[in-house]
């Protein structure tokens, strides 16, 4: 039986599953800048940062929130700093 190996699938723009967590990681500290000068940043601004990648997106939103940033929901779509 033929399978798809998940490791070498070609996702948008031809990179790999872990070319396009890489990306998200070099893509994070842009932001966490942005969120420290302007208090926050929309799901919006960063779909279109990341070029309307979703899995980019996916993994950014991931990886922001595993940093300690409260990532919001579909009723407040921005990502600000949890508040202590």
């Amino acid at each position: 039986m033929d399978s798809c190996d998940t490791r070498i699938r070609a996702y948008k723009n031809g990179m790999t599953f872990d070319q396009c967590k890489l990306m998200a990681e070099s893509l994070n500290p842009k932001f966490k800048e942005y969120i420290e000068i302007n208090g926050k940043i929309s799901w919006t601004e960063i779909l279109i940062q990341v070029n309307h990648d979703e899995l980019i997106y996916k993994f950014t939103l991931k990886f922001l929130r595993r940093d300690g940033y409260d990532i919001g929901n579909n009723k407040i779509p921005e990502v600000k700093k949890f508040i202590s």
